[in-house]
């Protein structure tokens, strides 16, 4: 989209120069005789006159059709469901959202134009929250299916694989390079562990949420045993605080550190973690996916909005602030059990680039998925027993269609 509109602008300034070029000459025609003249003189004057005069006259109809594209494919506003409240793992969303938002407090709503980098597309959006807000028993698929005034929702690669046969979700960008995702532990009660693994072997008690599928692909893996998962985490720090650190317990390498160091008063040191990523869970977590059956309809809003998503990957990275005040508004506003202050809402965004939870893949561009890698997740899960739908491949789950490769850090 930005380089289709930077050569129509260079096609423009090419042929106003070429007018340019073409009245000098008429000049220097005339000089030697008066016929000579006559002949060159109609050509040059009406030939480069016509085209020219046609194409500049079209590009300022042309340059704006990015937003009145936008405005003519979509659906306004462009809906997307998030999978927990607002946070800085979000923040290319929330830096779609331009001024004159409104938040709504008991759906967990945020709402307003879609603006980038100073361009309002046209349309607005709408981000959504999850937890709480989808309902008990609820996911961010089959909330997806329930209602089809969602465009599209979070999904993660093993979500896909073991909802592929009732609810599909199909990726067609990922703002989060690596899942932000680690167990973490007290460096000063397990000096010696380093890793994940170190944990499984020391037998150590690892804390985490009931019915994630990490926790059995590890046990499948032989790198954990059965009998140390204990799948009763709620989200407190209680636990982990009250028993001085003996177990290890699950959070994201994003937020946790900062908190057990600087919000929690009680514990107020350092956590060490390894990501479940670089364990060897390698999985995309948060990309925006659509419902297979609305792809064919949804194809010419994604052709415009994907790259706008990407740019905004990296837009967020370079200049957060606006985005941070959005994220920290809006949970204000809600005003429920989670909270996000300025602190933590801007050093996650550090860590996140630190760590390349957000950045280019193994190449240049922002956004896109690996087949190889999703492959690499679909044969381990096999591999450690977990149930795999049949003849399930990468290309069930994602695209790279809507991707612009030219854009990323």
């Amino acid at each position: 989209m930005i380089r289709s509109r930077s050569t129509r602008i260079a096609a423009g300034i090419l042929s106003l120069a070429l007018v340019a070029a073409a009245c000098g000459g008429d000049d220097a025609a005339d000089a030697p005789a008066e016929e000579p003249a006559e002949e060159p003189a109609e050509e040059p004057a009406e030939e480069p006159a016509e085209e020219p005069a046609e194409e500049p006259a079209e590009e300022p109809a042309e340059e704006p059709a990015a937003e009145v594209a936008m405005a003519d494919v979509c659906p306004s506003p462009i809906v997307i469901q998030t999978d927990w409240f607002p946070e800085a793992e979000h923040g290319a969303l929330y830096n779609l959202i331009g001024a004159g938002y409104t938040v709504d407090t008991g759906m967990g709503t945020v709402r307003g134009p879609l603006t980038l980098d100073g361009v309002d597309y046209g349309v607005e959006i709408e981000v959504r929250s999850g937890g709480p807000f989808l309902g008990q028993g609820s996911t961010v698929a089959t909330t997806v299916y329930a209602d089809d005034s969602i465009t599209m929702g979070y999904a993660n690669t093993e979500g896909q694989i073991f909802a592929y046969e009732t609810a599909p979700m199909y990726s067609v960008v990922a703002p989060l390079e690596i899942n932000p995702q680690m167990i973490m532990w007290d460096p000063e009660t397990y000096p010696e562990i380093e890793t994940l693994a170190d944990l499984g072997e020391a037998g150590v008690t690892i804390n985490v949420f009931g019915g994630g599928v990490f926790a059995p692909y590890f046990v499948g893996a032989g790198i954990w045993s059965e009998d140390q998962v204990d799948p009763s985490y709620n989200g407190s720090p209680a636990r982990f605080i009250s028993e001085g650190g003996a177990i290890a317990q699950q959070g994201f390498a994003s937020a946790e550190p900062y908190d057990y160091l600087n919000t929690f008063s009680d514990w107020g040191k350092e956590v060490r973690f390894q990501t479940l990523h670089d364990a060897g869970f390698e999985v995309y977590a948060a990309t925006l996916a659509v419902r297979p059956d609305r792809l064919e309809e949804l194809r010419p809003c994604l052709e415009l909005f994907v790259p706008v998503v990407q740019q905004s990957v990296v837009s967020y990275a370079a200049a957060p602030t606006t985005a941070n005040e959005v994220i920290v508004d809006a949970v204000t506003q809600f005003d429920s059990f989670w909270v996000q202050s300025m602190e933590i809402t801007e050093w996650s965004v550090g860590q996140q680039l630190d760590l390349g939870l957000i950045g280019n893949g193994p190449d240049s561009t922002v956004g896109n998925m690996e087949a190889d890698r999703i492959q690499g997740i679909i044969d381990a899960f096999a591999a450690a027993g977990l149930e795999v739908p049949e003849g399930l491949t990468p290309e069930d789950l994602f695209t790279n269609e809507f991707i612009d490769e030219s854009i990323g850090f």
